[in-house]
C-alpha cells in the first residue's frame, strides 16, 4: 500500500505559533494539511449551495404553494405517523 503523494511547499507562520507547536512537538504539516481539507470540503459545500441555490428557491416555493407530498404520511410530535 503506498501513502498519498506528497508535494513540498512553502507555508508562512507566526513565528510564535510555530515556535510553541514545535516545543510541544506538534506535526506542522498534518495539523494544516487537515486545516487544509477540512476548508476544501466546507468551500465546495459552500459552491454546491451556490450553484444549487435556484433550485432549492424553487423547490421551497413548491412546497409553499403545495404542502409536502408527504405529509400525510411524515411521522411528527403531534401529528400523523406511520401508525396511524
Amino acid at each position: 500500500m503506498t501513502g498519498a503523494l506528497k508535494r513540498k511547499t512553502s507555508v508562512t507562520l507566526d513565528a510564535d505559533a510555530l515556535d510553541s507547536a514545535r516545543e510541544l512537538q506538534i506535526n506542522v504539516s498534518a495539523v494544516a494539511e487537515a486545516a487544509l481539507l477540512k476548508a476544501i470540503v466546507e468551500a465546495r459545500n459552500k459552491k454546491w449551495q451556490a450553484e444549487n441555490e435556484a433550485a432549492f428557491a424553487a423547490q421551497a416555493e413548491w412546497h409553499e404553494r403545495n404542502g409536502h407530498p408527504l405529509a400525510d404520511i411524515i411521522a411528527a410530535p403531534g401529528g400523523p405517523s406511520w401508525n396511524s
